[in-house]
């Protein structure tokens, strides 16, 4: 799929895409690995990390029935963090606005950290639609929350785009036949978006607004 001029949507993945949230989510997950005797490092982070975090809860053995106090602990630690939105984002978001597009989230975060974060950010007016965890079944790189805020936009496919910074975010966007657009974060390195075949990768999230206006 080419950079079209049709696209009027533009939807994005909310952590390490947006938000900078990769050191604190990581210090996060540490403390909370340790409590279950767990050592957690970054190397092991980088390899396990995915937006569907249960399946590193699998990779590390943590047993199933402990997986809902794990995520308490993490929300807890994360809570104690002040991360910030990544460098440029914020004039980015409003540049897409100033070019009429419309705004979305679709995020496998839960919609009271992504809310109180957008509170903080005074980013609340600025989306059309917010989706989080707890508004699908399926989780990245299932298209269900992505094909969800489409509906909420009242978009088709060919007039959006989602930018994410995994994997996970581009084989959601293919398979939801959105335009893919990848931003490298420090949840994955350029040569893994790459490999995914994105339609648009970008070195900054900051040059978006150039690609699509």
């Amino acid at each position: 799929m080419e950079p079209a001029k049709t696209i009027t949507a533009v939807l994005f993945d909310w952590d390490g895409t947006l938000f900078d949230s990769a050191a604190a989510s990581l210090r996060a997950f540490q403390k909370m690995f340790c409590e279950f005797g767990i050592a957690f490092t970054q190397e092991r982070h980088d390899e396990l990390y995915a937006p569907d975090w249960y399946g590193m809860y699998r990779a590390l053995e943590l047993p199933p029935e402990m997986w809902t106090q794990a995520d308490r602990r993490w929300l807890h630690h994360y809570g104690e963090e002040r991360p910030a939105l990544i460098d440029g984002a914020a004039p980015t978001l409003h540049a897409l606005r100033q070019l009429g597009l419309r705004l979305a989230i679709v995020s496998s975060g839960t919609r009271s950290r992504i809310r109180q974060e957008l509170e903080r950010l005074e980013l609340n007016g600025l989306f059309d639609a917010v989706v989080c965890n707890e508004d699908v079944e399926q989780r990245k790189p299932h298209p269900e929350g992505l094909e969800l805020a489409m509906r909420m936009l009242n978009c088709a496919p060919e007039q959006c785009c989602f930018v994410g910074d995994t994997p996970e975010d581009i084989r959601m966007g293919q398979t939801a036949r959105v335009l893919t657009v990848a931003v490298p974060s420090g949840y994955r390195t350029v040569e893994l978006l790459a490999e995914c075949g994105p339609d648009i990768l970008l070195a900054h999230v900051r040059e978006l607004p150039g690609r699509l206006g």
